[in-house]
């Protein structure tokens, strides 16, 4: 008898997760939720047909955990990166201001003709960035030891 993972299974490991279809997607959104990042590290090499962004993910795998050991929640660096990716626009981004800070609310699909389509990345303040896809090709990949979330507080808890 097999059973599924549970959320609790991943213990403190890395995350490394990759999204091929819909319903992957919403578990790549569900974690990535609340991450905040500088618009400087959002990245496109159309040469490669990638789009990358380092972000500093809320920890939410860990949250129980946390509060029952009674301790402070964590982030961690993660890298989000979508291959395929044929075209990117933005709405209500900064892109020049290294300074500007971006909290990602959601990532979503919406899908084209066949395999292709558009992935949303939506923003906190209305802003957003979509990416054409030929296919949907979404990676999440933890890259740092977890640290002290600087606010010490839970964002609002994923939908």
């Amino acid at each position: 008898m097999t059973q599924d993972a549970r959320f609790e299974d991943g213990g403190d490991r890395p995350l490394n997760l990759g999204a091929l279809d819909g319903e992957d997607l919403q578990v790549l959104s569900t974690l990535a939720q609340d991450a905040v990042f500088p618009a400087s590290e959002m990245q496109w090499l159309p040469s490669e047909r990638r789009f990358a962004v380092l972000i500093n993910r809320f920890r939410w795998e860990d949250l129980k955990s946390a509060e029952l050991r009674k301790r402070s929640v964590e982030r961690v660096q993660c890298l989000l990166v979508v291959d395929n990716v044929q075209s990117v626009a933005s709405q209500g981004v900064e892109r020049g201001d290294a300074d500007t800070i971006l909290s990602l609310l959601a990532i979503s699909f919406e899908a084209g003709e066949d395999a292709e389509g558009a992935v949303i990345l939506t923003l906190a303040g209305d802003g957003a960035i979509r990416l054409k896809v030929e296919a949907l090709d979404v990676a999440l990949k933890d890259v740092t030891r977890p640290y002290l979330a600087p606010s010490k507080n839970t964002p609002s808890h994923p939908e």
